[in-house]
């Protein structure tokens, strides 16, 4: 019985590396695929990533002096 078609690659061929070259002309091309957003979206993205950053440190600095000001309300200082 002769096989005619392999269903599962060679190990090796699989490892095969390709070129530098090949690899950054593949980046490169999957750079150009990709949406980018304008200038207002950015500033706009950017300015809400901001804020939400200031209230997660308020929230974290106020949880903090909370819990700091009942440790010592418990045990004292």
């Amino acid at each position: 019985m002769s096989q005619t078609t392999k269903a599962v690659a060679d190990p090796a061929e699989a490892r095969k590396r390709t070129g530098l070259l090949l690899f950054l002309r593949q980046v490169v091309e999957e750079l150009r695929k990709v949406v980018w957003p304008s200038r207002r979206e950015l500033l706009s993205y950017t300015g809400v990533v901001l804020v939400f950053v200031v209230v997660m440190m308020l929230f974290v600095s106020l949880l903090d002096y909370g819990i700091g000001k009942l440790i010592l309300l418990v045990f004292g200082s």
